[in-house]
């Protein structure tokens, strides 16, 4: 697998042309930082369905939740310290506390795995050390993610270079950084799920999960290695705590407002200064109304933030994208059980599920360049634009490529059960349905195409839409997506079963996957989906981007 991932890598390099020599050398570095990162977290989160219900034996909706509710956690802490971060910490000092905590909690997750194999009776107290490795692993990536990818578009020279440049060939370095950025994370990611996928389910859960800690010591060591060659930018600290002061103001009153206490805003645009999200300066006549407004106490009529403005238009997106995050929970909690269950064999060797979640990140891996070199030039004669598509554009695509992937999920599943039932008719007692795993490939690979339109579009444009001075904030935005998505997920699962638990009839999520409607459930994923993309396209044909703004200027 190694030499397949290397060459893979090297025919995405030959693609790429010298493009990747637009990167300076710390870039480079970040990105490969990022993909050991990467190897680490998916060698753990990948295959956790499995060991949680084989040795932890908790039941399938259990498991799920368990999982969904973890990672939600795990992606939706950057978003709680990023503003934080942006505020009163450095980057690199956030990269470097955050760093350490997540390797603590891949030891103590390593601990109570050893612990767990040697104390079988005390399984009550491992399984809260568990529950407290895991979520300490969340706390550390929640500075450890934004902070570094915030820090690893730092690195370029021009200060204005990202995200607000008005000429295309910045906005297409912007582009690149992000893909090469997204590579990264797509190799480790391989990388992850099928080498620690074999060795847990072959060498043991111990050495499954130390080998994720080891990778982490390594990332440190590797970027602690890299700190001569760093472009450190500080911006103004007075100026990062006020707009961190402004929005909790903003919050305050709002809150204020819903009590009835006569907060009123001026209908007259003129009453109201607002900062340029550009952070040019502004224009004399303005200055004095730009003092006014910083000085005005929050509960008058005049005091209106701009950066909590800029939070604020970009929710409803924000909240469409969410289904979206639903649907990429699915690889690693359903689609794994679902292999399980199905012939899985080659000759004397055994696949284990969580690699095909390998396909995902391999289907990336190889047709990113093709979206550069086959589908931006057909665009590009279709919409007459210089980049193709719009970032929103792009992200849509992706939607309707998940909802397409959900509806292929459903009727393989429909599929299994009906295969399984004619097996078991026969007289069959075996619990392996005589299908085999590859036919959830296309779901898979589905999955993977639309990674590369809405993810890399969401990164693009969560940074792309704030100021300089929250950019850290615009990457947690966008990972809080998945964070709140898996939340989300883990309440339909809730909501369903109770639902189905009611009416006298086995549950969706039946521990034996025979009797589950893992099909009904992909359904109900499939028309939320759409009622969320249809919404999603209503909105975008209202919205206008910042740098669409910035030209109209």
């Amino acid at each position: 697998m190694p030499t397949i991932v290397h060459l893979v890598i090297i025919s995405f390099l030959m693609a790429g042309g010298q493009r990747l020599q637009r990167l300076n050398k710390s870039c480079i570095l970040l990105i490969a930082i990022a993909g050991i990162e990467r190897f680490a977290f998916k060698g753990v989160s990948s295959n956790l369905v499995i060991y949680l219900t084989d040795v932890v034996n908790l039941s399938n909706s259990s498991a799920a939740k368990m999982v969904n509710s973890w990672v939600g956690f795990t992606s939706i802490m950057p978003l709680l310290v990023a503003p934080i971060a942006d505020t009163y910490w450095h980057k690199y000092s956030t990269i470097m506390a955050s760093s350490f905590l997540y390797f603590m909690g891949l030891v103590a997750l390593t601990s109570t795995t050893l612990a767990r194999s040697w104390y079988h009776r005390n399984r009550t107290m491992s399984s809260s050390f568990l529950s407290l490795s895991l979520y300490l692993i969340s706390l550390g990536q929640g500075g450890y993610n934004p902070s570094l990818q915030a820090f690893g578009a730092d690195q370029f020279d021009d200060d204005e270079e990202l995200p607000c440049s008005k000429d295309d060939r910045t906005a297409k370095s912007r582009t690149l950084f992000f893909q090469w950025w997204y590579f990264g994370i797509c190799g480790g990611s391989l990388m992850g799920v099928t080498i620690m996928s074999y060795i847990q389910d072959t060498l043991g859960w111990v050495i499954g999960f130390a080998i994720p800690a080891i990778s982490m010591l390594l990332s440190i060591l590797i970027f602690s290695c890299g700190s001569p060659i760093y472009v450190y930018k500080h911006l103004d600290d007075h100026q990062a705590k006020m707009q961190f002061t402004n929005i909790l103001q903003a919050i305050k009153s709002s809150a204020l407002k819903c009590f009835h206490c006569g907060i009123t805003l001026p209908n007259d645009k003129s009453e109201v200064s607002e900062l340029e999200l550009q952070e040019k300066p502004l224009c004399p006549e303005k200055l004095e109304s730009l003092k006014d407004m910083n000085n005005k106490d929050p509960k008058s009529g005049m005091y209106v933030p701009s950066n909590a403005k800029v939070v604020l238009r970009l929710l409803p997106i924000w909240t469409m994208l969410l289904m979206f995050a639903v649907i990429f929970q699915q690889p690693a909690t359903f689609f794994t059980k679902q292999g399980m269950t199905m012939k899985r064999n080659i000759g004397d060797f055994k696949i284990p599920p969580a690699t095909l979640q390998s396909a995902i990140t391999l289907s990336i891996i190889l047709l990113m360049p093709l979206y550069d070199k086959c589908f931006i030039p057909i665009a590009q004669l279709i919409t007459r634009q210089d980049k193709g598509i719009s970032v929103t554009q792009r992200m849509g695509i992706g939607m309707v490529l998940s909802v397409i992937a959900m509806v292929i999920a459903a009727l393989v599943e429909m599929r299994r059960l009906e295969i399984g039932r004619a097996s078991r008719n026969s007289g069959s007692k075996s619990e392996i349905v005589p299908l085999s795993i590859f036919w959830l490939l296309p779901q898979y690979i589905l999955l993977g195409i639309s990674d590369i339109f809405t993810v890399v579009g969401m990164q693009e444009f969560f940074y792309g839409e704030v100021p300089k001075t929250m950019r850290t904030m615009g990457i947690a935005l966008y990972t809080s997506v998945f964070g709140v998505g898996s939340f989300v997920s883990a309440l339909l699962i809730t909501i369903v079963e109770v639902y189905t638990s009611s009416k006298g009839i086995p549950s969706w999520f039946c521990d034996d996957m025979n009797e589950a409607r893992l099909d009904n459930y992909y359904w109900l994923l499939t028309w939320l989906s759409v009622v969320s993309l249809l919404l999603y396209a209503l909105l975008c044909k209202y919205y206008h981007n910042k740098s669409g703004s910035d030209n109209e200027n």
